[in-house]
């Protein structure tokens, strides 16, 4: 364990000044599904209002800066997301090589979950739920000589807290210093790449799905973004190059007036923009309405967390749609004149081999071949310290340890062939991604490989003649990773 040299800045007149020079606080992102991460540009804008001049590194697309690290008082690492914390926490060893006695701090829907390993292993603080307030709070105790602790809403070494979960002061987004958008994924459409931003216009959530990491920190609790600060955010993007956007809300249809609201204004100001959303399969079927006048306003397609056609994963999961309103809400999608690009969880302790066949069935019959990312069928169901899942007995038979290094309950299929399949798609699919290979090729290729390894020779064919390789693609987004 560090020692906890950096929980408190030097007393004195020129503490304060010191702490708002320049790079004396420095945030980091590692990954945010290929955008512009708002995981900095958000506390960037409250920081920079209360007169710190922090520092944003994105080592998502540029490399670590040592000389960054070495000149903070302050490291704040952004972990939004699994894949964000297991890069995260070797950045911040980096930062603590580069400077023993700066200050890490991760933030984020991940760092509370995982708040006792990061505690442990070289983080001096933890802060969950809406971010902003609580880092400013602790910055301010850490520049007036005051320790971590004394700062609402942070979690140390000697005191644990509960996720922040107070109305957050938003302000617009800051973007200034962060890389430039061409420089993330972009908007594939009609054989262009077009560059793209991604703004939230709520957060948080509604609903208690319990394999999702949101609701053991918010608690069904969701918070709407002002809409005058969306549509600043959308007038600085769309300044910076941006001609798509991403609603990057856990589910757009949480308010469903406020997003209508705010994909009106949003279209009445820059009407050459399109965009894309997440929802709920429930929340397609109940504003089904809505769809359509979305698609007047340029949304090109919607994602959403199908995850699986079998009743027994989605009960267990908690989803509440069902198979059948699958394709209900597919059929409202496409009525509207919209894609649909569902997600999966490909295996969970409950999917049968039977089950993989369907998923892969679904998306040939259905023509979702070009809106199904390949890696979508290599997704194994994670679990994450205090997840809801724990709960289900269903899942202790095959429950293993806590993996803490890398932030996961270990499970095992029942069927080891499952398990096996899953070690041999997730390669093959993340290969091809790399090589840019035809979708419905490398789909092909996955059915084969299941009908080999679940011993299902009869389903390792297609169900028809494979699509046109010139063929017309609908629009989607270049990065196809979503956990």
């Amino acid at each position: 364990m560090t020692p906890q040299t950096s929980s408190s800045a030097p007393a004195g007149a020129a503490a304060l000044p010191a702490w708002k020079a320049e790079g004396a606080v420095v945030l980091a992102s590692c990954y945010e599904l290929g955008r512009q991460p708002l995981g900095l540009a958000s506390p960037l804008a409250i920081l920079r209002r209360a007169g710190y001049r922090p520092r944003a590194l994105d080592v998502a697309v540029d490399p670590f800066s040592a000389a960054a690290a070495a000149g903070a008082r302050f490291f704040g690492v952004s972990v939004p997301m699994h894949t964000a914390l297991r890069l995260g926490v070797a950045l911040a060893r980096q930062a603590r090589a580069a400077n023993p006695d700066c200050h890490i701090c991760f933030y984020g829907l991940y760092a509370l979950l995982n708040a006792d390993y990061l505690l442990e292993n070289g983080a001096d603080s933890v802060i969950g739920g809406e971010v902003e307030a609580p880092l400013l709070a602790l910055i301010d105790a850490l520049a007036a000589g005051r320790s971590a602790s004394s700062a609402a809403g942070v979690g140390t070494r000697e005191r644990a807290a509960p996720p922040h979960l107070e109305k957050p002061p938003l302000a617009p987004p800051h973007r200034e210093g962060l890389p430039d958008l061409r420089r993330y994924a972009r908007l594939a459409k009609d054989g262009e790449l077009l560059t793209a931003g991604a703004v939230e216009a709520s957060r948080g959530c509604k609903h208690l799905c319990r394999h999702c990491p949101i609701p053991p920190v918010y608690g069904g609790r969701f918070f709407a973004v002002p809409r005058e600060i969306v549509l600043e955010d959308v007038r600085r993007l769309a300044a910076a190059g941006a001609r798509h956007i991403t609603f990057a809300d856990p589910d757009f249809l949480n308010g469903p007036t406020h997003a209508l609201r705010v994909a009106r204004e949003m279209h009445a100001a820059f009407p050459g923009l399109t965009f894309d959303f997440t929802a709920k399969v429930e929340h397609l079927i109940r504003h089904a309405d809505l769809l359509a006048e979305f698609r007047a306003l340029g949304c090109l397609f919607v994602i959403s967390a199908v995850e699986s056609l079998s009743d027994a994963v989605l009960e267990n999961l908690e989803k509440d749609h069902t198979r059948a309103e699958v394709f209900r809400a597919l059929e409202a999608v496409r009525r509207a004149g919209l894609s649909l690009r569902p997600t999966f969880v490909a295996f969970t302790p409950w999917t049968e081999a039977d089950d993989y066949f369907d998923l892969l069935d679904f998306v040939e019959r259905e023509g979702l071949i070009d809106e199904v990312d390949p890696v979508q069928f290599a997704i194994r169901l994670l679990i994450p310290p205090g997840s809801h899942l724990l709960e289900r007995p269903g899942l202790l038979p095959t429950l293993g340890p806590l993996d803490a290094e890398n932030f996961i309950h270990r499970w095992g299929h029942p069927d080891p062939r499952m398990d096996r399949l899953h070690e041999a798609v997730l390669p093959l699919s993340e290969e091809a991604a790399e090589r840019e290979e035809d979708s419905a090729l490398t789909i092909g290729r996955i059915r084969a490989l299941a009908a080999e390894i679940l011993e299902r020779p009869e389903r390792a064919g297609p169900l028809g003649p494979a699509p046109a390789p010139d063929r017309l693609r609908p629009p989607r987004m270049t990065e196809s990773w979503f956990c």
